[in-house]
């Protein structure tokens, strides 16, 4: 007699219980962090994170003083240890391991829009993914445009895929191309995507105040 089972289990499905599993067993801790909201400072915050695999950052900009990161870390020390060395370094903590909403529901809604007038870019990244890929990646952008929207999910794929957001003046657009041309980091520009103009960007009264400002 044959036995048949697991019909109901898709990819989806295990991608599902290996997080589930990776946070059950303590391996991996959710996070709220809140960092300084200045250029430079997400790069300052991985290299605190030092050996610990970030599995997951999102971030959307939200006012000028604090970044609000949600950000899933793959330990290598206790999540308790962890904590206490962020907040050693000046950084707010909150565990979400255990928050349901968290896991289920917030992890997917960090964004929204835009809540400025700033002239934001979007853009998409692919690069290999290999451990420190993600800090690497942050130390080469590390310039002086501001992230307004950062979102990374390890997916165990053998590429990384980021999507970003930049505050670019209008008169920085050719040196900003030239700076992401010579990242060497294959990217799409995604600013002018439905998904991101529904969801991401300005609202349509501001996007067309900004393209007559810019002429």
């Amino acid at each position: 007699m044959a036995v048949v089972s697991g019909a109901n289990v898709n990819f989806d499905r295990l991608g599902h219980v290996v997080e589930r599993c990776a946070l059950g067993d303590g391996k991996e801790a959710l996070l709220a962090v809140t960092i300084p909201e200045r250029p430079g400072s997400f790069l300052e915050f991985c290299q605190i994170l030092g050996e610990s695999s970030v599995t997951e950052f999102n971030y959307r900009f939200a006012g000028k003083r604090n970044a609000h990161v949600f950000v899933g870390v793959r330990l290598e020390e206790s999540s308790r240890h962890l904590q206490a060395r962020l907040a050693d370094a000046g950084y707010g903590v909150k565990d979400l391991s255990g928050n349901e909403v968290a896991k289920l529901h917030l992890r997917h809604l960090v964004g929204g829009r835009l809540p400025s007038s700033e002239r934001e870019r979007l853009y998409r990244f692919e690069f290999p993914e290999r451990p420190g890929a993600l800090l690497e990646f942050l130390t080469v952008l590390a310039g002086r445009w501001s992230i307004s929207l950062f979102h990374y999910r390890n997916h165990a794929a053998a590429n990384a895929r980021i999507l970003a957001g930049f505050l670019v003046p209008g008169e920085d657009e050719d040196i900003f191309h030239q700076f992401l041309n010579a990242t060497g980091y294959h990217f799409t520009d995604e600013t002018e995507n439905a998904a991101c103009m529904e969801f991401l960007s300005a609202p349509e009264a501001m996007r067309q105040a900004l393209k007559t400002a810019a002429g």
